[in-house]
């Protein structure tokens, strides 16, 4: 399992989604949820099961009858008795699956750890979008702060090399730039806004780099994923035009964002600390 491609854990999470621990029964966040929507896997966020997949066993743990097709894999558990589940994406242990019960027409419970889990309404809409802004780790900083933020990931973008490396990428010779993925909730924000707070918090008419990190890999480049975005883009430059501000933001349509390693993501939560070349100051 590449580690360095997926979200950070608590050692809590870790004990159960990497050590295969289990949850104490009837303490899950998810045990008693009734809200209909997908549980996705909370290491890699792949759609793992649909509520409508979802009964109550008895048991203490989230069970399911049946799985996203696909996305869980079984594999025989260590103490020969019984069939673990895991992430068919990321490996990240999920609990046990049992048959025969005879709780559903199915006959089939996976019983799986709530804090293998996280939840995405039916109601709520998932959007993403990316910016390049200098280095990642102050701009994953302020979006992971941003209220309909739902998650955030550092990585890069813009380049023509799979899969590279950081070093790679500050050697100059990919055409990566340092990126942030945020994927955010349209019910309570807005790409406008989130493109607002992409603007206020870099020197937009720096044209070498950012603040005191000098290259390509750290220029500011804002990505659309269609023309509503690009539109909104192009909009607030000239605003920004406007008001006498000379932009050097690029606008890029999306291109493949590859994962930065895993000592990037949160890098200021993990450090304690704020971010020494980005900081906010209101402009719109």
């Amino acid at each position: 399992m590449d580690s360095d491609k997926y979200n950070p854990l608590s050692p809590e999470e870790e004990y159960v989604i990497i050590h295969k621990g289990t949850e104490k029964p009837f303490t899950g966040k998810y045990y008693k949820h009734s809200e209909k929507g997908t549980y996705i896997c909370k290491r890699c966020n792949i759609p793992l099961y649909k509520s409508e997949a979802k009964f109550d066993s008895g048991c203490g743990w989230p069970s399911f009858d049946e799985e996203i097709p696909g996305a869980v894999k079984r594999v025989p558990d260590a103490d020969g008795l019984r069939t673990e589940i895991i992430c068919a994406n990321c490996g990240a242990h999920l609990g046990h699956v049992f048959e025969g019960e005879m709780f559903t027409p199915k006959n089939t419970r996976h019983c799986v750890n709530s804090i293998s889990l996280n939840f995405i309404p039916d109601k709520t809409q998932i959007t993403k979008a990316i910016f390049a802004a200098g280095c990642f780790w102050g701009v994953e900083y302020y979006f992971s702060k941003a209220k309909g933020v739902i998650s955030t990931q550092v990585g890069y973008t813009g380049g023509k090399k799979e899969s590279p490396t950081y070093e790679e990428v500050c050697s100059g010779t990919t055409g990566h730039y340092e990126a942030v993925e945020i994927t955010f909730n349209p019910n309570e924000t807005s790409f406008e806004e989130l493109a607002k707070l992409f603007f206020e918090i870099h020197d937009f008419t720096q044209t070498n780099g950012q603040g005191p990190d000098i290259g390509e890999q750290y220029l500011s480049v804002a990505f659309y994923f269609d023309e509503e975005q690009k539109n909104i883009l192009e909009n607030l430059i000239d605003t920004l035009s406007k008001k006498g501000y000379k932009v050097a933001t690029k606008i890029k349509p999306v291109n493949t964002f590859w994962v930065a390693e895993e000592y990037h993501q949160k890098y200021y939560d993990k450090k304690g600390s704020s971010p020494y070349c980005h900081y906010k100051r209101k402009i719109f």
